[in-house]
């Protein structure tokens, strides 16, 4: 299955209260594959967080705040998911999401607005418990993409090395750290 553009758009972001945690959606999209996210709430810090990870580890990948959600949904060409634990399974969504090609993936913050999950074209249950939605969120792009992200190049300025023990970077143009102890 080809990889789709795959936008992220968080819903309901407090910015003195979900700092952390938007991050935390804006990073692991980031890292699973999605070229950018979309946040309800403008919100400078957090775009200058990312945008500064994105500098220092490289990437294409874009993160705009203050988006009016409602019209981003109903304007998107592509397919649209919601990730919710009420949704249908996973496992029966994703055959019929093969051969997408824009895909946004709706996560929420506080309690989604009703009218989420008639806009969009599927809401998706990453099991039916209560979870995190940087879980959801992870877990649905792995699925997704088969595991393919995971092996994607940023080329950023720094490069973590994997390592069996301690931590190990790359600087770019440099040559790699000694391992510093965890």
């Amino acid at each position: 299955m080809s990889t789709p553009k795959i936008s992220v758009l968080r819903l309901g972001h407090r910015p003195a209260r979900d700092k952390r945690i938007s991050t935390h959606v804006c990073l692991t999209a980031r890292a699973f594959g999605a070229s950018e996210v979309l946040v309800s709430t403008k919100d400078p810090g957090l775009e200058r967080t990312v945008n500064d990870v994105v500098l220092r580890f490289g990437g294409d990948f874009n993160i705009r705040t203050g988006v009016k959600w409602r019209r981003t949904i109903q304007d998107f060409k592509g397919t649209s998911v919601h990730l919710t634990m009420y949704g249908e399974k996973l496992d029966d969504v994703l055959p019929k999401l093969a051969g997408v090609e824009d895909l946004l993936i709706v996560v929420g913050a506080e309690k989604v607005p009703g009218d989420v999950y008639k806009h969009v074209n599927f809401n998706v249950g990453v099991g039916n418990q209560p979870h995190s939605e940087v879980a959801a969120l992870a877990v649905f792009l792995d699925r997704l993409q088969g595991g393919s992200e995971l092996e994607k190049e940023f080329n950023g300025e720094l490069t973590v090395v994997p390592t069996a023990n301690g931590k190990r970077m790359l600087e770019a143009g440099h040559k790699e750290s000694p391992a510093k102890p965890i």
